[in-house]
């Protein structure tokens, strides 16, 4: 996670993160496949460089749903990218919580990629490195993996966006990666995972973080699943009438 992005090879981790979280937002625009309200936004640096883009989702523009509370699924996008930062994978796009033209919201980083690829394109010849991802999902109860929440960027890296329904243990997992059902997580995962424990203890900076994102009650939950998954390093068998999300793409 601390290669830069495309576009930021001029820039390490904690510039972007600096820029998506204090560059004037100049231009605007409705990105037109969101369920949500989801805007594209040049942002710009103030130093004579190019503006970089990101992907604003305001906390007003959230659609309420049953089963998260409502006005927080800003705030899960930054929590996603935080415990991705700390377990080092996937890669998700650097996310922060900041003020915006329509109030507060999350700002990530803007990942420039071949939007005929999704899933679904790419998983008979690069299923092994979707791993991870599935992994994630598991981990956080991610409720929304669509196929088209993965990019592919020019340099070859997959990418895993829109992680706003993640974190309530009362959501169900919904996800189209059936292929890993069943299917044991591999050594080096595990091991992630397991060294991943001591830093979500209450005191931890982590798990600070976390507390300051989602409810201490979402946390606790987290570390739980988390204990389950090392404990039994395998894939849930999912359900695909119930375990799946709407639309597939």
């Amino acid at each position: 996670m601390n290669t830069p992005p495309p576009g930021e090879s001029g820039r390490s981790i904690g510039e972007i993160l600096e820029l998506l979280a204090t560059a004037e937002i100049t231009g605007i625009g409705l990105h037109p496949e969101g369920t949500n309200y989801v805007f594209v936004v040049k942002l710009d640096p103030g130093d004579g460089a190019e503006p970089t883009f990101g992907i604003y989702k305001p906390q007003r523009g959230e659609r309420p749903l049953r089963d998260f509370p409502r006005g927080t699924l800003y705030l899960r996008e930054c929590a996603s990218y935080e415990l991705s930062t700390a377990l080092g994978w996937p890669l998700i796009p650097p996310t922060v919580v900041r003020e915006g033209p329509h109030g507060i919201g999350s700002v990530q980083l803007y990942i420039e990629a071949d939007r005929s690829q999704n899933y679904f394109t790419l998983r008979d010849d690069e299923l092994e490195r979707f791993e991870p991802v599935a992994a994630f999902d598991i981990l956080v109860n991610n409720a929304d993996r669509k196929a088209g929440a993965c990019l592919k960027d020019a340099d070859g890296r997959l990418w895993a966006i829109d992680q706003g329904l993640t974190f309530n243990p009362d959501a169900r997992i919904r996800t189209v990666m059936w292929e890993f059902s069943g299917e044991r997580f591999s050594d080096a995962l595990v091991s992630d995972l397991r060294a991943l424990g001591p830093r979500l203890a209450p005191s931890e900076p982590l798990a600070i973080r976390l507390r300051e994102l989602i409810s201490e009650s979402e946390v606790e939950a987290l570390r739980q699943r988390l204990d389950r998954i090392v404990a039994r390093p395998c894939f849930p068998v999912l359900d695909p009438q119930l375990n799946v999300p709407w639309p597939f793409v």
